[in-house]
């Protein structure tokens, strides 16, 4: 894809290669946010306009790579804060347990076995909080969307691009992260 930059933030609500994102954090996601937020608009920001600054002091702009790159990354910068402010706005927390805590729903550790007999444990967070490492994924997957509303030994078969894979719920948890950490 020549001359197209495939590195440079783009806000997904202006994107219209993405779908409308779900509204909803959890309590860690919402904090986690607020915390980039903070960063970017008392460090990142007056760094990066220092740096601007002293690049732009040492004469021709035009041929100063250090006054190039930092004057885009100051405008990256800025406009991350501006989505954050406008995300978090936007966003609901949901930091109260469902009444039915035997079936799935937003921010469950979920159990999961395959037709293999393995295990596969994920949480159903925010899309703002998705995290592969962490194996939580967002309400708008379409794993997510099979499991909602659904109880305990649940047979569940969802559509991935390989094919069908069918699971059975074997455990539902609403633990918090940092109990989460102690297992």
């Amino acid at each position: 894809m020549k001359g197209r930059n495939m590195t440079r933030w783009r806000d997904p609500a202006k994107d219209p290669r993405q779908e409308k994102k779900t509204d909803l954090i959890t309590p860690e996601g919402y904090a986690s946010m607020q915390s980039l937020l903070d960063h970017l608009v008392r460090v990142r920001r007056p760094e990066l306009s220092r740096k601007t600054g002293e690049a732009a002091a040492q004469g021709d702009r035009s041929e100063n790579a250090d006054y190039t790159y930092n004057k885009k990354a100051l405008n990256g910068t800025i406009a991350r804060i501006a989505y954050l402010q406008k995300r978090l706005d936007a966003l609901t927390v949901v930091d109260r347990l469902p009444q039915e805590r035997d079936k799935v729903f937003f921010s469950a550790w979920v159990t999961l076995e395959d037709e293999a007999g393995e295990e596969l444990r994920i949480r159903i967070v925010g899309p703002d909080e998705t995290d592969n490492k962490k194996r939580w994924i967002s309400v708008d997957a379409p794993l997510a969307r099979a499991l909602l509303g659904k109880p305990l030994d649940a047979d569940i078969t969802v559509d991935a691009p390989g094919g069908a894979t069918h699971y059975i719920i074997t455990a539902i948890d609403y633990t918090t992260a940092g109990d989460q950490a102690e297992r």
